[in-house]
């Protein structure tokens, strides 16, 4: 033991095999991160991109997205990603929860209002009020193990207002989406 203690002195030769060892450290280190990485993005996070305007002002068309699905149950006013097989089965489509199972959903389109349980509801997300009636045709309760959704910009989105999408099934969400990523000058988490 006294001689790993020992310093070297300004003589001695440096360890041939220090830079070959360093070397095995990076490696190491590297392979250990890709595969932290991996599993973080296939198990916990996944990274989505944003299509269209549909969530305007929240998101827009290019922003790149953390969504997970690990432990979520959904709740109103939850952004999600989800794929609806039946409208497009190569897309996901991200929308807003409006309203949970149980709750009953109408809408006045003359003054744009959305109402949960007969009480309009606060929407400072929205890009413009809730004009486009779509299919709608309420009110509405939402069934067992389904939420309805909308997009921010409601004038210009296709969400359960429309028959092909309806009461969304909620074994179709992917997940919420928690944080912008991309561009980076807009990174925040979505609200």
């Amino acid at each position: 033991m006294a001689d790993k203690m020992k310093k070297k002195t300004a003589g001695e030769a440096p360890d041939p095999n220090a830079s070959s060892k360093e070397l095995y450290d990076w490696i190491y280190c590297l392979l250990f991160a890709l595969i932290v990485a991996v599993l973080l993005f296939s198990f916990v996070v996944h990274p989505i991109d944003v299509v269209g305007s549909s969530m305007v002002p929240t998101l827009h068309n290019g922003d790149k997205m953390l969504v997970s699905g690990l432990f979520y149950k959904p709740k109103a006013g939850d952004v999600v990603v989800f794929k609806k097989d039946e409208y497009d089965p190569n897309k996901a489509l991200v929308k807003r929860v409006i309203a949970t199972e149980g709750q009953e959903i109408n809408m006045d389109f003359a003054n744009g209002i959305v109402y949960i349980d007969g009480e309009p509801i606060a929407e400072p997300y929205i890009n413009e009020l809730t004009f486009n009636k779509l299919d709608f045709i309420g009110p509405k309760t939402v069934p067992e193990g389904c939420v309805f959704v909308m997009g921010d910009n409601r004038n210009a989105s296709v969400d359960s207002r429309k028959k092909e999408i309806g009461m969304l099934d909620n074994r179709l969400i992917l997940g919420r989406a928690y944080y912008v990523i991309f561009p980076l000058s807009v990174l925040r988490a979505i609200k």
